[in-house]
């Protein structure tokens, strides 16, 4: 492949970690923050808001395109930042199995019990995913 035709980030796997959901924990605070000035503003003037919708390649079920590059053996199974833009500021992770086919699953407790981390979910997780 011809690093010039494929952007560096997409080869980029990311584990899911605490920091990670930190990071969307922000971003969802600052969306709503931004969602409250452009209320404000369109109350005087008609703004529109450019809608980011779900990449059609990336669906739940589907095979990890081959843009996307090898997934690292070490990382088949567990949970990995999404790629998604739209879920940039979802509380969201997904997971990728020996077969390239994509699982997403919400980084809520499960249960109101089971966090994201919590070495239970994680078992079942792999378990969903298991080829």
């Amino acid at each position: 492949m011809d690093p010039l035709f494929w952007p560096s980030e997409t080869n980029s796997f990311r584990r899911f970690t605490p920091e990670s959901l930190a990071a969307i924990e922000e971003r969802i605070a600052n969306k709503k923050k931004e969602q409250v000035k452009v209320k404000e503003k369109s109350k005087d003037q008609g703004v529109e808001q450019n809608k980011l919708t779900p990449q059609l390649d990336l669906k739940i079920c589907k095979k990890l395109p081959s843009l996307y590059g090898d997934i690292p053996a070490d990382l088949v199974g567990e949970p990995l930042e999404d790629f998604d833009p739209y879920y940039s500021d979802h509380k969201t992770f997904m997971v990728i199995n020996k077969r390239r086919t994509i699982y997403r699953f919400s980084a809520t407790p499960a249960l109101f019990i089971f966090g994201p981390f919590n070495p239970v979910r994680k078992a079942a997780i792999k378990i969903l995913v298991h080829s």
